[in-house]
């Protein structure tokens, strides 16, 4: 029972074991010389260049590349030793395109990281966002169909997924149209945010407006659009409804914007005081950018007038803040200057009593 235990025994000799781990070991430690010189070469370049964009993507690619050279080491040993190649040859269908898959794909995240940090550096915010919304939407395209394809041709490699595939063939047609129905939600959102990567109706860092709701645009996906509230909710936007429907789009060209404040008084309310305690206030305002400064009325009706009092601040922050000083000291100012224009209900009910009494 203790022969099989017995090393002269076993079906590889000695010398076959020794000369299967020095092949292999020497082919490793060469690969891993080549990649830790190669590598440090290369962190020396980069952090002779002022962009960051060669630092990321050389950070990124340096494990997936370690390991895909570890695969390339025993592929070659494999073919010096047969005991090597014996089990490397089961293991390297699914191996050798896991290993490049993951180096594309940390390529591709690495390009991506890199143009953003490069584009916190270099360019205004309002410039940088177009740029920001096609990196974010291509290289998800890109890691997405990079996994798909691995995944593909692992798969492929396995004799069962072939032979299901092959089955399926004959049936071809039908397979299509089912495969199309189901997928066609899927190929709507890809279609969707490539389309939003290329026409760039939306941004991230946008203030939009939708259904009602504005907030900044956080994180822009093939199938769904994030939008930041300014009381800290998340709308989660369908992208097609960005495509499909209208929308509000605040800062598409510039965060300069101009903004009103509407006043409703009574109709015997003067204007011209009013108007120019308004201007007064505003052009000594820190938040005004001098662009537009106006008090219109607007309409006016029987019992109440409706004054526009409009400004410009150079961002959509600053001109809500603006705004909510001016609404704040027009009526503080009315209050005390112009009581009798501020709008009051009243009751005439001294001569209904007279009626009620029979006087």
């Amino acid at each position: 029972m203790l022969d099989r235990y017995d090393p002269r025994n076993w079906p590889i000799s000695y010398d076959g074991l020794i000369h299967t781990l020095i092949t292999l070991g020497a082919a490793l430690v060469v690969v891993f010389l080549f990649h830790w010189v190669a590598f440090a070469v290369l962190r020396r370049l980069v952090r002779t260049s002022s962009s960051q964009l060669d630092d990321v993507v050389v950070e990124k690619v340096r494990k997936p590349v370690r390991w895909a050279l570890f695969a390339f080491a025993v592929s070659i040993a494999a073919e010096y030793d047969a005991l090597v190649g014996s089990g490397w040859d089961r293991l390297a269908d699914f191996l050798i395109p896991a290993a490049l898959g993951w180096v594309a794909f940390a390529l591709v995240k690495g390009l991506a990281v890199g143009y953003e940090r490069q584009l916190e550096v270099t360019g205004e915010e309002v410039s940088t966002r177009g740029y920001r919304t096609r990196i974010a939407i291509l290289s998800r395209t890109a890691r997405v169909a990079i996994i798909i394809i691995t995944i593909s041709l692992i798969m492929f490699n396995i004799p069962g997924v072939r032979d299901v595939g092959t089955t399926m063939l004959a049936s071809a047609g039908l397979a299509a149209l089912a495969v199309g129905a189901a997928a066609q939600p899927a190929l709507k959102s890809l279609i969707a945010g490539l389309q939003m990567a290329l026409t760039q109706p939306l941004r991230i860092g946008d203030l939009v407006k939708v259904d009602g709701q504005a907030g900044r645009v956080e994180e822009v996906r093939m199938s769904f659009v994030t939008v930041r509230t300014w009381d800290e909710r998340v709308l989660v936007v369908p992208t097609s409804r960005f495509l499909d429907q209208s929308f509000e789009n605040w800062s598409r060209v510039s965060e300069k914007l101009t903004g009103p404040v509407m006043l409703h008084l009574d109709p015997i309310a003067e204007i011209e005081p009013i108007r120019e305690e308004f201007e007064r206030f505003v052009k000594a305002h820190s938040l005004w950018d001098g662009r537009n400064l106006a008090l219109l009325m607007t309409e006016a009706y029987p019992e109440s007038i409706e004054l526009r009092l409009s400004m410009s601040s150079e961002t959509i922050g600053d001109l809500f803040t603006l705004r909510c000083d001016v609404r704040e000291h027009m009526l503080a100012w009315l209050r005390q200057s112009q009581p009798d224009a501020l709008i009051r209900h009243r009751l005439e009910v001294e001569a209904a009593n007279q009626r009620a009494s029979g006087g």
